[in-house]
């Protein structure tokens, strides 16, 4: 926002020097649901690289190992670029990592699940990305600026990293018969998570209501859930396998296909912190945040000392 464009919400000339924050000219509600979406988003990025980063070590050959490992560099990238969406609302990434860590403030529940196979990392990349990227484009698009503008980024790299999920898929599926066992085992393990990501149904959201109101949402969790149901149910035809839901058929007077109830216990459940790895995850992230801590001292020393020669040279 311009400083002319405060002036006038303040009715008063504003001094440039001066340093207004969010909290000063923002509507508090507004922007207290950034912060938990964007942060949360930002959390997701980051757990979400231990999945796939467990994989690194066993990939079956040294080019998906160096592709993996640069897929997981994406994701951590993704990461400090909403880290930074969110100090803009006015709150430190020491905050919000503090809130991570407390179980204040949640990530994806979809990485509370393990990766057992090589497959899992194909289904992760088609699913998992798929269904993020159904929701990303969108906030592409969404109220908050530098929200928007790091997603389109974002996007950019997820795409990339579903096409490489896929692949992997494709691959296994023009394989032995083992492997074939294996492609379709994954997709049947992580299909019903991956539609858990849209999140509860409009009516039983706490919070998709008045989001798309402020426009921070452009669509609904159904909507979007539907929009990835009809896409993975024609995808998965060109890998031959199945999608592990009986009741999947083209509803011709809709135009989209019907399936399944979600099962919402099992959703909740990861929720709240009872899934197979959310305490897996949760301790690897806070050893992380300490083991690193030596790192943000020296980096800050290092910044202090830049900042004071430049003081003096100037």
């Amino acid at each position: 926002m311009q400083t002319h464009d405060l002036e006038k919400i303040f009715g008063q000339k504003i001094d440039n020097e001066v340093k207004i924050e969010p909290k000063d000219w923002m509507p508090d509600a507004y922007r207290k649901t950034n912060i938990r979406q964007v942060s949360q988003h930002a959390h997701s990025e980051i757990v979400g690289m231990l999945p796939e980063g467990a994989w690194i070590s066993r990939a079956p050959s040294l080019k998906r190992k160096a592709i993996l490992i640069a897929k997981v560099q994406d994701e951590a990238g993704h990461g400090l670029y909403l880290y930074s969406a969110c100090e803009t609302l006015g709150i430190t990434r020491e905050e919000t990592i503090n809130d991570l860590h407390s179980g204040k403030a949640k990530y994806s529940s979809i990485f509370n699940y393990p990766t057992k196979t090589w497959a899992d990392i194909g289904a992760i990349g088609w699913l998992v990305d798929g269904a993020a990227i159904m929701n990303q484009v969108m906030l592409t698009r969404t109220s908050y600026g530098p929200y928007a503008r790091a997603m389109v980024r974002i996007c950019k790299e997820e795409s990339f990293h579903q096409r490489q999920g896929f692949e992997i898929l494709l691959v296994l599926s023009k394989g032995t018969g083992e492997q074939k066992a294996m492609c379709q085992d994954a997709i049947d393990r992580w299909w019903w998570p991956s539609l858990m990501m849209f999140g509860p149904h409009d009516s039983e959201s706490t919070n998709s209501e008045q989001s798309m109101k402020w426009k921070i949402k452009r669509k609904t969790n159904d909507e979007l859930r539907q929009n990835f149901v009809d896409m993975c149910a024609e995808q998965v035809k060109v890998l031959g396998m199945k999608i592990p839901d009986a009741k999947l058929k083209w509803n011709e007077k809709r135009m989209h296909y019907d399936f399944g109830e979600i099962n919402w216990d099992e959703f909740w459940n990861v929720v709240k912190g009872n899934g197979p790895c959310n305490k897996e995850r949760l301790a690897a992230r806070k050893i992380a945040w300490d083991e690193g801590e030596w790192v943000r001292e020296a980096a800050a020393a290092h910044a202090e000392k830049r900042k004071t020669k430049q003081q003096e040279a100037a």
